[in-house]
């Protein structure tokens, strides 16, 4: 599975890992979250995420 960061911050989404904090189970896919979901170090938005 693709792993994608952030571009604001940096922080890389790894779906091995999920967002445990955010609720967000290990194995899932960066396509799969929800699009309300933001980046658990910032706080942007899916959108500002891409391909690592």
């Amino acid at each position: 599975m693709q792993k994608y960061i952030c571009a604001m911050c940096g922080y890389v989404y790894d779906p091995l890992e999920g967002d445990p904090e955010g609720g967000i189970p290990a194995n899932t896919p960066f396509e799969a979250l929800p699009e309300d979901w933001v980046c658990p170090d910032c706080g942007a938005p899916k959108s500002s995420f891409d391909e690592e």
